[in-house]
């Protein structure tokens, strides 16, 4: 089911336009190691004989290689034990403002969604150990971040929690560059707004 539900998570991405051209990566938590989608297959052709399992030495198990990206997502369960899902997309509002390396403020209570305002790293090649150094690096006390001039990282707690997030980002970096070029200065909420907000979140769609 977990191999399943990757496939079906990788495809609707796909469908959103968040992952073209075979780009983006997603993962999940698989004891010491991790399950990840494939390198180089469509999602589209994708099914759930293809996705690759990953050991916590990097040693790959299955009939394709592993994701480009796999040092990525190996990093980040390594130093977040609340990580059991990773998503990485290259969505286009968000890799547009990635690619100013410029992060995403908050602006609106949702950035709390990512645990607070959404950080770009520090750029590296992608399918590197550096990108994903700087990647973690960005993620501390966060749940996503910006890839500079690549696209966007979020995890979870579940692999729906995870492209949920993914999503959010995409739509508050959307929401954001609008505000850019109507020439307007958005208004940041302050420690006191956000601490609100995330008191208010506490009840969030529980009654």
């Amino acid at each position: 089911m977990t191999r399943d539900a990757l496939v079906a998570a990788a495809r609707r991405l796909d469908a959103a336009g968040f992952m073209p051209s075979k780009s983006g990566n997603l993962s999940v938590r698989d004891g010491d190691g991790f399950l990840v989608t494939p390198a180089g297959l469509p999602y589209a052709q994708t099914d759930a004989a293809d996705i690759v399992r990953v050991a916590a030495d990097g040693g790959a198990t299955g009939r394709h290689r592993p994701s480009s990206e796999w040092q990525l997502h190996a990093a980040v369960y390594a130093a977040r034990p609340d990580a059991m899902a990773v998503v990485h997309t290259h969505s286009p509002r968000a890799t547009a403002l990635s690619c100013a390396r410029r992060g995403i403020p908050p602006f609106h209570y949702m950035v709390l969604l990512a645990g607070g305002d959404v950080r770009c790293a520090v750029h590296a090649t992608f399918g590197t150990a550096a990108l994903a150094e700087h990647a973690v690096a960005a993620l501390r006390d966060r749940r996503a971040a910006l890839l500079a001039n690549h696209g966007v990282v979020a995890i979870g707690a579940t692999l729906a929690a995870a492209v949920t997030l993914a999503i959010e980002v995409e739509n508050l970096a959307g929401q954001y560059l609008d505000l850019l070029a109507a020439g307007l200065d958005p208004v940041l909420l302050d420690d006191a707004e956000l601490a609100a907000a995330r008191a208010q979140f506490a009840g969030y769609g529980r009654g």
